[in-house]
């Protein structure tokens, strides 16, 4: 049975595309699905960063493919999703990790064209890379996609109307993309960190006052580590997962059951 129980987690063989994997999260996740086998397809715009993931990966025996391109633009994704195809000969495992938000306000001071910026790189990306991908998945008959979202696309979003809005409409993708794909054996799923302490809010976690205060609601009581990330997403790229569709694995330490 211990046998059996870990080689469900087993991606030998398999191959990752992987957005937003020059830093963060979308590292972290990018490692751990080639320390579970896989071999991955790293981009996002940062050809420097997505060089450090790629050297983390082939110190460990797995093979890592730099694809720089800007997933907020179709053409661009459209080429990156080709060239991944070329460079590993098919494509598993999809994740939308690229995303972020560069600033807080409130709705009545955010300016529109703020909002437009903030829902191309969390939503639209996602919905190019899922274009892209489409048919080689379906045609295939297998695959699964992951689509990194956040808590707060299932809670409220104070000053970060954008960014909650976005991400509640990938999980709504999510969702659709589940029961339009299922059938044709491709597995669309969601994980939603927390507040979790990335180079991206590094000014905010490690503020000795905002800092605390913005995890003082979340019942662990602590920023998540982009390294808890790692685990959910094998899961959920792995036969773990196998029959898991549509759902939405959120991973803040409480945050969205806490009054």
């Amino acid at each position: 049975m211990e046998g059996l129980t870990l080689s469900v987690f087993d991606l030998t063989g398999k191959n990752a595309f992987v957005t937003g994997a020059s830093r963060g999260i979308g590292r972290v996740i990018a490692v751990a699905l080639a320390e579970a086998g896989a071999d991955v397809a790293l981009v996002a715009r940062s050809a420097d960063g997505l060089a450090e993931t790629a050297s983390a990966i082939t110190s460990g025996g797995r093979k890592a493919f730099v694809i720089p391109a800007d997933v907020t633009v179709q053409a661009a994704v459209d080429s990156a999703a080709a060239a991944a195809i070329d460079l590993l000969g098919h494509v598993d495992v999809v994740v939308n990790n690229a995303g972020g938000s560069s600033f807080m306000a409130t709705f009545r001071e955010l300016r529109l064209p703020g909002w437009e910026k903030v829902l191309r790189l969390n939503l639209d990306s996602a919905a190019y890379v899922c274009h892209a991908f489409a048919d080689h998945l379906l045609d295939r008959g297998q695959g699964t996609v992951i689509n990194v979202a956040s808590v707060a696309g299932v809670v409220s979003s104070p000053f970060l109307a954008p960014y909650g809005a976005a991400k509640a409409g990938l999980i709504s993708l999510t969702k659709t993309l589940a029961v339009e794909w299922g059938r044709h054996g491709v597995r669309v799923n969601a994980l939603c960190p927390g507040w979790t302490a990335t180079d991206l809010n590094r000014s905010l976690w490690e503020d000795p006052a905002a800092g605390p205060a913005t995890v003082a609601t979340v019942p662990m009581g602590r920023w998540g580590r982009p390294e808890e990330m790692a685990g959910p997403a094998v899961f959920l790229a792995s036969d773990a997962s196998s029959y898991m569709t549509g759902q939405v694995l959120i991973v803040d330490g409480g945050q969205a059951v806490s009054p």
